[in-house]
């Protein structure tokens, strides 16, 4: 059961080493499953932090930054240098499939996986047909163009993401702030904000953040992508207006595909 937790929290581990900016994750020490007297379940044994609220902003954005720009490594998890994750997980009680891309994977590949493996197949769970021939029929397909400033130096690679980071997931410790609660894999960094709408991230944070990673060309139109996957698994878990929100996406997604091809 914690086998996806666990090595998401080792990865976030392993990248947030080596310096005072970075953050504060607990080192896991032991995962798995039991049997006692008929009956079972599974256990994590980790770090204890003296956790405490959110505090310094400027330093969490300085310290996610430091994460996404880690590299890829054996001991992190991603040898191979590739989107994805050794395990499939979960994002809140929803299958989160992280089938790894090919070796040295870029933009194209990451492309390819989040149409798939995120929007597609929250799409697949929403069962409505409007967003979903909205998405195969007027997105998809020209998908690539919101992408491309971003080869040749500007060429994606991955990026560690805690993967559904909101204000209920964030904290400090040791002084530091902390992170917890993952849905981790690697992909483009710009996707680990589709939640930030209920993270409250605010001028501190962004300053903090961009000092190190500075803003791409492009990025409020793929902000609506990386929002919209969020929505919808949003929808699957909780019904309600998710949905409505996530197709206001999704056209206003369309609208920008338009723009761009119009020139």
């Amino acid at each position: 059961m914690f086998h996806g937790e666990a090595l998401g929290l080792q990865a976030m581990y392993e990248c947030s080493l080596g310096s005072q900016d970075s953050l504060r994750i607990p080192k896991v020490y032991h995962y798995g499953d039991f049997s006692s007297e008929g009956n079972k379940g599974s256990l994590i044994i980790m770090e204890y932090l003296n956790l405490a609220g959110r505090s310094d902003d400027r330093a969490l954005g300085k310290a996610m930054a430091k994460m996404h720009l880690a590299p890829p490594t054996k001991e992190a998890g991603n040898p191979d240098k590739a989107f994805g994750f050794p395990v499939d997980n979960t994002i809140g009680g929803t299958p989160q499939p992280n089938p790894w891309t090919k070796p040295n994977s870029g933009t194209k590949e990451w492309i390819e996986f989040f149409s798939e493996h995120r929007i597609g197949y929250q799409l697949n769970l929403a069962g409505d047909s409007y967003c979903s021939n909205l998405w195969n029929n007027d997105i998809a397909p020209r998908l690539h163009l919101l992408f491309e400033d971003l080869h040749g130096e500007k060429e994606i690679k991955p990026s560690l993401l805690h993967g559904d980071l909101w204000s209920g997931n964030i904290g400090s410790a040791d002084g530091k702030p902390s992170i917890f609660d993952p849905a981790v894999y690697w992909g483009h960094h710009e996707a680990e904000w589709g939640m930030q709408w209920c993270a409250y991230f605010g001028r501190d944070f962004w300053e903090g953040y961009r000092y190190t990673i500075p803003e791409d060309n492009g990025f409020e139109s793929r902000e609506l992508l990386y929002d919209a996957y969020h929505q919808l698994n949003h929808y699957n878990l909780f019904g309600g207006s998710y949905l409505a929100t996530a197709t206001s996406d999704l056209n206003n997604l369309k609208d920008a595909l338009d723009k761009i091809e119009c020139g």
